[in-house]
C-alpha cells in the first residue's frame, strides 16, 4: 500500500474560500438544470389531457427503478444560437446511460416540452454524441421520440452534416447493437427516418404518425387530400405498410413494450461472470474535493489531493516520481477497478512528456484504462525546454495518448490550455468519456496572455508602418486587448464549453469517484462484449 497522506488543511481560510466558490459554481449549473425542468413541467398539463406522458416521467417508466442513471450533456445548447434565456439547455433531449430490464443502455427521450422538441445545432451534436457512445461501448439504445424536428431557422448552417446521425444509426445496426424507438407523437420528413432506421419500432394507436409529407404539404405539392391516419397513422403502418413492429395502446404501453423487447434480447447472456470485488473507500471525505481547486487559477495545487479522494483506500502507486514531479503517473483502483492515472502539478516538461508516454504504453500492455486529471497551462516554453526537446517529447506524448487502445476517461479539474489539452486527452483525442468540474477552463491560452500577444502584435504593426504609439493608438490597442480578454473568458469557461458539447457534462467534484467508477464499468463491459455484426444493418422489410 502506498497511501497518500493528505496535506490539505480544511480549516484554512484558503480552503474555505475555494469551497465557497466551487459550491456557488455547482449551484449555478444545478439551478440551470432545475429551471429547464420547471419550465418544461409548467407546460405539461395540457399535454397530459391529450394522453401524453411528460418526458421525464417517460424516462422514469423506461428505466429500472432504483438503478443508477448517469445523465449526459444536460446543458448542451445553453445560451447558444436562439437560446437567449437559458431555457433551451439540454438541446430538447434528455439522454444518458442507465438500466432497462437489467441491461445497461443509452436511454434518450425527446423533450417535447422544451422549445417544442425542436433540434438546433447543439441538440443535434448531443444526439450524435449519444450514438457515438452507444457504438463505442456496445450499448443498446432506446429512444422515446416526439420531436418537432430540425429548427428550420438554423438548418442552413447544419444541413450539410445532418445525415451523420442517420449514418451513425446504420453503423450501430451493422455493428450488431440494437436500437429500439417508441414514436409517441408525429415523425415527419427527415424525422421519420430516425425511428425507421431503428431495429425495433413501436407506434401508439391513434397517437403516432409517420410520413415524409404531412397532409398540408401533400395537398400543396400534389393536390391530394388525406387524413393523418390514412397517410401515416400507427394502424396503417402496422397493418398495410408494414413499417411498424409493435402497436401500443397508449404512451405507457409503448414504454412497456420497449422494456419487454430489451428483456427478450438476452443481451447479457454471454458476458463473463465477474467475481465480487471488495474494496476500501477513500480515507478522506468526497465532499473535500470541492475545496481543492484554488480561487485564483494561477495558484498551484497538488493533484494527489484529488487522487486521495477518489482512489480505493487512497492508495496510489506512483510511477517515476523522482524523474519528474510535474506530470503525475501511477496506478489506482476505483471501486475495485484497476486504473492508470495521469495528472498535472505543473506545465508539461520534456521529462514529463516522456514519462507520460512511457506510462501510457505500460497501461496499453496490461490493458489498464487511463484516467486523465487535467490542470495544465500546456507545455513548458523557453530556451531550456526547447533544447531539452520539448517538441519531440511532446509529440511522442500526444501520439501515445491518441493511439492507445485502452479506454481513456478525462476529468477537466482546472485549466486545460493549448497543446496540453491534447496531451491530456481533450475532446479532440476522443476519450471514451470526458467530464468537467465547474470553474474549469478549456482554451488555446489564457485570456490575459492572448490579449497581451495581440497587443504586442498591434504595437509592432503600428511601428512598422511608420506610425507612433500616441495616446489615440494606445487607447485603441488597449481596448482591443481588453475585448480579447473578455471575449475569451466568456467563450472558455465551463458553462460555455459544456454548452457546445465539448464535454459529456459538468459534474459536482464530490461525485467524481462515482462517475468514474460508473463509466469504467461501461467501458469494461463494452470491451468484454461480443456482438453479431452484419454488413448493412437490419433492413425493415
Amino acid at each position: 500500500m502506498a497511501v497518500i497522506e493528505t496535506q490539505l488543511d480544511t480549516q484554512s481560510e484558503s480552503y474555505q474560500s475555494n469551497l465557497r466558490e466551487m459550491a456557488a459554481a455547482v449551484d449555478e449549473f444545478r439551478s440551470i438544470e432545475r429551471r429547464v425542468i420547471e419550465t418544461a413541467q409548467s407546460k405539461a398539463p395540457r399535454y397530459i389531457e391529450r394522453g401524453f406522458i411528460p418526458p421525464r416521467e417517460r424516462l422514469s417508466l423506461l428505466l429500472d427503478a432504483g438503478a443508477p442513471f448517469l445523465e449526459l450533456s444536460s446543458l448542451a445548447g445553453y445560451m447558444q444560437d436562439e437560446d437567449t434565456d437559458g431555457s433551451g439547455a439540454g438541446g430538447s433531449y434528455i439522454a444518458g446511460i442507465g438500466y432497462i430490464g437489467g441491461v445497461r443502455c443509452v436511454a434518450a427521450v425527446d423533450d417535447y416540452l422544451t422549445k417544442g422538441g425542436s433540434i438546433g445545432p447543439m441538440g443535434g451534436k448531443k444526439r450524435g454524441r449519444m450514438l457515438a457512445i452507444a457504438l463505442e461501448n456496445k450499448l443498446p439504445m432506446v429512444n422515446l421520440s416526439q420531436s418537432g424536428g430540425g429548427n428550420l431557422k438554423l438548418a442552413g448552417d447544419t444541413f450539410g452534416e445532418s445525415g451523420q446521425g442517420f449514418a451513425m444509426q446504420c453503423r450501430l445496426s451493422a455493428a450488431g447493437i440494437p436500437q429500439i424507438t417508441v414514436v409517441h407523437g408525429s415523425a415527419t420528413a427527415g424525422g421519420a427516418y430516425q425511428p425507421t432506421l431503428s431495429d425495433y419500432l413501436i407506434l401508439v394507436r391513434k397517437q403516432s404518425t409517420m410520413y415524409l409529407a404531412g397532409p398540408p404539404l401533400l395537398k400543396a405539392a400534389t393536390g391530394e387530400i388525406a387524413s393523418d391516419e390514412e397517410l401515416g397513422g400507427a394502424e396503417m403502418h402496422s397493418e398495410i405498410a408494414g413499417t411498424n413492429d409493435y402497436l401500443a395502446e397508449n404512451d405507457a404501453d409503448g414504454i412497456r413494450i420497449a422494456r419487454d423487447v430489451m428483456k427478450k434480447l438476452g443481451w447479457n447472456k454471454n458476458l463473463p461472470v465477474r467475481p465480487v470485488v471488495n474494496y476500501e473507500a477513500p480515507l478522506y471525505p468526497k465532499a473535500e474535493l470541492r475545496g481543492i481547486v484554488p480561487v485564483d487559477p494561477k495558484t498551484p495545487f497538488d493533484m494527489r489531493e484529488v487522487i486521495a479522494r477518489i482512489a480505493d483506500g487512497s492508495d496510489f502507486l506512483e510511477f517515476k516520481s523522482e524523474f519528474d514531479n510535474g506530470t503525475l503517473c501511477g496506478h489506482i483502483d476505483i471501486e475495485g477497478q484497476a486504473c492508470g492515472v495521469i495528472g498535472n502539478n505543473s506545465p508539461i516538461t520534456a521529462r514529463g512528456a516522456a514519462k507520460g508516454a512511457q506510462f501510457i504504453q505500460l497501461c496499453e500492455q496490461s490493458g489498464t484504462p487511463l484516467l486523465f486529471l487535467t490542470n495544465t497551462t500546456g507545455f513548458l516554453v523557453g530556451t531550456e525546454p526547447e533544447q531539452a526537446g520539448i517538441i519531440k517529447h511532446g509529440a511522442k506524448f500526444i501520439q501515445a495518448v491518441t493511439n492507445c487502445k485502452v479506454p481513456k476517461i478525462t476529468i477537466i479539474v482546472g485549466g486545460s490550455y493549448g497543446a496540453g489539452n491534447y496531451a491530456m486527452a481533450g475532446r479532440g483525442m476522443a476519450p471514451r468519456f470526458l467530464f468537467a468540474w465547474p470553474r474549469s477552463v478549456v482554451s488555446v491560452m489564457g485570456p490575459a496572455q492572448a490579449g497581451s500577444v495581440l497587443r504586442q502584435v498591434a504595437e509592432a504593426k503600428v511601428l512598422r508602418s511608420g506610425g507612433e504609439l500616441n495616446e489615440e493608438t494606445t487607447k485603441a490597442i488597449h481596448a482591443m486587448e481588453q475585448k480579447t480578454i473578455s471575449d475569451m473568458e466568456a467563450r472558455s469557461n465551463a458553462l460555455a464549453n459544456t454548452a457546445r458539447v465539448w464535454d459529456d457534462g459538468l459534474i459536482d467534484p464530490a461525485d467524481t469517484r462515482a462517475v468514474i467508477a460508473f463509466v469504467l464499468g461501461v467501458c469494461r463491459e463494452g470491451d468484454e462484449r461480443t456482438v453479431n455484426t452484419n454488413t448493412f444493418g437490419i433492413g425493415r422489410l
